[in-house]
């Protein structure tokens, strides 16, 4: 998701998280994360910490938006803070995150302003797409380099015919086994890829079955990912 402004962004995620949140389905994302010590690239409002804090895990977050950092501070005080870009991280920032030494990377819902993504109301989504797969391998990269690190989990929103999840399991597996892992110490099989399905939202279900009766039978969902280091 892309909106406009940092407020916009901000705004729609807090909104979302919130429902989100209510769903359980940060809980969820955190009860797949395994080891104890959690790097999280993008944290947006915050959420995604709270529940990992709630497992009783160690966070690290990263994100770029200055905004972002300080709506999670508010929501996860006990985490560690850390405002970098991680496909452009300086030496002093990559010391900073050895020194945690992480276990697990999380990335989760990717989303960034407009003027991040470069998005615009006629690109059809294409400019997201580039954005969310170039910070995929940047933060798969970045996990890669980490020798303590054991895993990688990758969850973000999507839209799938509900009867057919099991092969949109595989499609899942192979999407990052192509893009974002591809040449890297990780793997992945169905096994580790996961659908949960989405309530209606800001963004209603409900509305785009009634305007497009062709999609009735595609569910919003989130699609997990934990890619395990195989070297």
């Amino acid at each position: 998701m892309s909106e406009g402004s940092v407020a916009g962004f901000l705004g729609y995620w807090t909104a979302e998280g919130e429902a989100y949140a209510r769903a359980g389905d940060y809980a969820w994302m955190a009860s797949l994360v395994p080891g104890t010590r959690v790097l999280e690239i993008g944290c947006g409002p915050g959420f995604g910490s709270e529940a990992l804090l709630a497992r009783g895990l160690s966070v690290l977050v990263l994100d770029h938006l200055a905004e972002c950092l300080e709506l999670a501070r508010g929501r996860a005080a006990a985490a560690s803070f850390l405002q970098a870009d991680v496909s452009a991280l300086t030496a002093g920032q990559l010391a900073q995150i050895e020194a945690f030494a992480p276990e697990t990377v999380v990335c989760w819902l990717l989303g960034a302003p407009a003027e991040m993504t470069g998005a615009t109301p006629v690109d059809g989504g294409r400019a997201v797409v580039a954005y969310r797969e170039r910070i995929h391998r940047a933060v798969a990269e970045l996990a890669a380099s980490l020798p303590g690190v054991r895993a990688l989990h990758l969850v973000d929103r999507t839209a799938i015919p509900w009867q057919a999840k099991d092969i949109g399991r595989d499609t899942l597996v192979r999407y990052h086994l192509e893009k974002t892992l591809s040449g890297l110490p990780f793997t992945a099989t169905r096994g580790n890829a996961l659908y949960r399905k989405l309530g209606d939202t800001i963004a209603s279900a409900g509305q785009v079955h009634q305007s497009r009766p062709a999609l009735r039978h595609v569910v919003p969902t989130l699609a997990s990912l934990l890619a395990i280091r195989s070297q």
